[in-house]
């Protein structure tokens, strides 16, 4: 039963990206919504119905009645802020918290007494009540769990991934204290169908959220550096992995580069604040650096590859098929295609990329030519990266067709069966 004090709340989320935008046009369905983002041409692009991630349909958004905004006065007369806003790495992997940083000022500037703001971006364990809560505080001259009130609820979305959104995944919350953390659970127990789980401490909310991720970065690293050895051996990973997951506590992971803004990125977060406090994790460390040093891998057992098979060219046609970070999804930041394809123009290499789910015009990088459709009997190499639903269902003798009557072919996923391809993963 939702009381009446949650039935009245106005709700201003911050940052309408991957995470913020489905968010708030969920909760737009029961409650009042601002939804803030300091780009003002995707705040224009959402007026109009357009999602440029292609997460949120047009009707969808168009129907939420929210108040897209990039301006400051409109978040003021909120009683809920929730923040989602990205938590990249530096160049040294560290953890970037500029814009978490900057979001904590803006609420700060525009809070009012017993408001609660509830962060869900990624984030290791101690930032929002160490980093965040001291920049409100500062800002407004109010103090936590006296002036105003916090929480965490991290977010938990696959993008790309069918019948699993916001609604359908377990909500972990969390308060600054007791009273608040059974406000922010009611608050997300009327949007979330799937149900809550209520963390005893925002710490551990943080910490569940972060080990979330590196847990698949170290069981897609082990599987990695399995597949190397087997490479090694003349055996062929996924008929291993195939035969042993016969076994019911078998889990079934696969080889793979590791990309996107989360399995690649939240890792770091972690090893940042362990490291701060005495102790190297060498063990995930270990398994950051072998993913990261699978597009090398993968580089070098194609040329391998090709000279095994006899393709004389020094400066080969590439063909990439798939360059988002995964399949039936349309996020590109943090692509490990992009090393791969890096890597062969760095070598002189020609290469050409063909991706059915993004538009070519939207992307420009220097050396790389993204096709609407390959052309046929043209590429030395072909190299099937992503295995989006659209390409598979193009076929494997048609995607081997852009290929000259000579090619190789390497199916980085082990979509196709071994015989009918030259090497995979």
């Amino acid at each position: 039963m939702i009381s009446d004090r949650i039935k009245k709340h106005k709700v201003c989320i911050i940052g309408l990206g991957y995470v913020g935008l489905p968010l708030a046009v969920l909760t737009s369905k029961k409650y009042k919504v601002v939804g803030f983002d300091q780009d003002a041409l995707k705040i224009e692009k959402l007026k109009n119905g357009v999602d440029d991630s292609n997460e949120i349909s047009k009707k969808d958004i168009s129907s939420s009645n929210i108040l897209f905004t990039n301006k400051e006065k409109d978040l003021k007369n909120s009683d809920f802020y929730i923040v989602t806003v990205p938590t990249p790495v530096k160049k040294n992997n560290e953890p970037d918290l500029r814009y978490l940083k900057n979001a904590s000022k803006l609420i700060g500037r525009v809070i009012s007494k017993n408001d609660i703001v509830i962060f869900e971006s990624t984030v290791y364990p101690g930032v929002t009540e160490e980093i965040c809560v001291p920049i409100i505080e500062k800002q407004c001259n109010l103090k936590l769990n006296k002036g105003f009130f916090a929480g965490y609820s991290p977010e938990r979305v696959n993008p790309g991934l069918q019948g699993k959104n916001i609604s359908d995944i377990v909500k972990v919350v969390s308060g600054s204290d007791n009273k608040t953390a059974k406000k922010v659970n009611s608050f997300y127990e009327s949007i979330i169908s799937a149900g809550t789980y209520l963390a005893p401490s925002i710490k551990v909310a943080e910490a569940s959220k972060v080990i979330e991720n590196i847990q698949r970065d170290l069981n897609i690293a082990l599987m990695n550096e399995i597949s190397i050895i087997f490479d090694s051996l003349d055996i062929n990973t996924s008929e291993v992995i195939a035969t042993a997951s016969t076994k019911w506590n078998f889990l079934k992971f696969s080889p793979g580069i590791v990309g996107g803004h989360c399995i690649g990125i939240d890792p770091y977060y972690l090893t940042f604040e362990s490291m701060r406090h005495g102790h190297i994790p060498d063990l995930i460390l270990t398994a950051r650096n072998l993913n990261e040093k699978m597009s090398k891998h993968i580089y070098d057992r194609t040329l391998k590859g090709v000279k095994k098979k006899k393709i004389i060219n020094k400066s080969l046609k590439v063909l990439l098929l798939g360059y988002t970070f995964k399949e039936d999804c349309r996020d590109t930041r943090n692509t490990k295609v992009l090393d791969i394809a890096k890597l062969f123009t760095k070598n002189h290499h020609k290469v050409h990329i063909y991706d059915p789910l993004i538009s070519e015009q939207n992307i420009n990088i220097p050396n790389l030519k993204f096709l609407s459709s390959p052309k046929l009997n043209f590429y030395d190499v072909i190299l099937f990266c992503v295995p989006h639903t659209k390409l598979k269902k193009i076929g494997l003798k048609k995607l081997k067709s852009y290929g000259k009557k000579k090619h190789y072919f390497f199916d980085i996923k082990s979509v196709f069966k071994k015989f009918e391809v030259d090497d995979q993963l």
